[in-house]
C-alpha cells in the first residue's frame, strides 16, 4: 500500500516538468495539463493524509475527493485534440496511441471516475479508508499512464 501511495505522489509531481513551455502550448494541451495539475494537488493531499504525513482532516479529504470527481466528469475529447501528441508537440507526454484507441482511452478515464467516486464515498469516514481508495485511484492512473503516457 505504501508503494502505491508513493507511486501516486511521484506521479503527482511529474506534471510540473512541462510548465516552462506552457505558454507555447496549444489551448487543449494547456487545459489538459491544468486538469492533471488539479488532480495531482488533490491526490497529493489525500496521499499525505493516508500516509500520515499530514493530519487527517475529514473536511479537507472530502473536498479533495469531490474535486477529483469533478475533474473526472470533464469531457476529455476537446482536451485531447488530434495532433497534440508528444510526437507532434514538445511539452506533452500524450502518446499518439490515444487517438488510435480512443474507446480504450475513454474507458480508462471512466475507470478513474469510478475510483474517484469511491474515494468520494469514503474520504470523510477516517484515515484508514484513504489507503485502499488511494490504491484504487493509483491503479486507475497507472492503467492509463502505462499505455498512453510517454516516459520523461
Amino acid at each position: 500500500m505504501k508503494t502505491t501511495i508513493a507511486a501516486l505522489a511521484a506521479l503527482a509531481t511529474l506534471g510540473s516538468a512541462a510548465a516552462a513551455t506552457a505558454q507555447d502550448l496549444p489551448g487543449p494541451v494547456k487545459a489538459r495539463q491544468g486538469q492533471f495539475r488539479i488532480m495531482a494537488i488533490n491526490l497529493g493531499m489525500l496521499g499525505d493524509m493516508a500516509q500520515g504525513k499530514t493530519a487527517y482532516d475529514a473536511d479537507a479529504a472530502q473536498k479533495a475527493a469531490d474535486s477529483l470527481v469533478g475533474v473526472s466528469m470533464i469531457d476529455e475529447a476537446p482536451l485531447f485534440a488530434e495532433g497534440t501528441s508528444e510526437m507532434d508537440i514538445d511539452g506533452t507526454r500524450a502518446k499518439a496511441e490515444i487517438w488510435d484507441s480512443w474507446d480504450d482511452f475513454a474507458s480508462k478515464w471512466s475507470g478513474f471516475g469510478e475510483a474517484a467516486a469511491n474515494m468520494q464515498q469514503v474520504a470523510a469516514t477516517g484515515q484508514e479508508a484513504l489507503g485502499p481508495a488511494m490504491g484504487q485511484l493509483g491503479g486507475a492512473c497507472k492503467a492509463c499512464h502505462d499505455t498512453y503516457r510517454a516516459p520523461e
